[in-house]
C-alpha cells in the first residue's frame, strides 16, 4: 500500500513538472511574441512619420517640377498602398514600393537647382533622412525580435507547444532590391 502511494506521488510529481515546464515555455513564447509585436509597432510609428512627411515633400517638389506628374501619382499611390496595408507582410511589400518612389522623387530634385536650394525642401529632406535612420534602427530591432522568436519556436520542446497553439514564424523586414541600386545623377 505504501509503495503504491509513493509511485502515485512520483507520477504526480512528474506530471506537475511537465505541466510546469509547459506553462513556463508557453509564457516565454508569449513574452517573445509580445516583443515582436512591440518592435513592429515601432516600425509602424516610423513608417507613419515618413508617410506624414510625403505630402509636404511632394508639394514642395511640385512647385518646381509640376510637369513631373507621373512621379507624383506614383508616390501618392505607393503612400496609399502603405496606409491600406493591414499585416506586417503587406506593409513590408507596400513600404518597398514607397521607398522606390521616394528615391525617384528625390532624384528629380537634382535636375532643379532652385529646388535643391529651397529652405523648406532642405528641411523636409533632413526630416526624411532622420526618419529613414529611425526606420533603419526600428527595422533592426524588429528583425532581432523576429530572429529570437523564430529560433525559439523551432527549438525542442518549445516547437511542440508553439505548433499546438498555432504559433508560426514571422517575416523579416528586409531591404528592397531597389535599395541596392543607387540612382545615378548626371548633369
Amino acid at each position: 500500500m505504501k509503495t503504491g502511494l509513493i509511485v502515485i506521488g512520483v507520477i504526480l510529481l512528474i506530471i506537475f513538472a511537465f505541466v510546469g515546464m509547459g506553462v513556463s515555455r508557453y509564457n516565454h513564447l508569449i513574452q517573445l511574441e509580445t516583443s515582436v509585436d512591440a518592435s513592429w509597432a515601432q516600425v509602424e510609428n516610423q513608417l507613419q512619420r515618413r508617410v506624414d512627411l510625403i505630402p509636404n515633400l511632394v508639394n514642395t517638389v511640385r512647385g518646381y517640377a509640376d510637369h513631373e506628374q507621373e512621379i507624383f501619382t506614383e508616390v501618392a499611390n505607393a503612400r496609399s498602398r502603405l496606409l491600406a496595408a493591414n499585416t506586417p507582410e503587406e506593409q513590408i511589400v507596400a513600404n518597398q514600393g514607397l521607398e522606390g518612389s521616394l528615391g525617384r522623387l528625390l532624384a528629380i530634385s537634382e535636375s532643379y537647382p532652385q529646388l535643391k536650394a529651397d529652405g523648406s525642401f532642405i528641411r523636409l529632406q533632413d526630416e526624411l533622412a532622420g526618419t529613414e535612420n529611425r526606420i533603419a534602427v526600428e527595422r533592426m530591432r524588429y528583425n532581432e525580435s523576429v530572429q529570437k522568436w523564430n529560433a525559439s519556436i523551432l527549438q525542442f520542446p518549445t516547437v511542440l507547444i508553439a505548433s499546438s497553439f498555432g504559433k508560426t514564424a514571422r517575416p523579416f523586414f528586409q531591404a528592397t532590391p531597389q535599395a541596392q541600386d543607387v540612382p545615378r545623377v548626371e548633369f
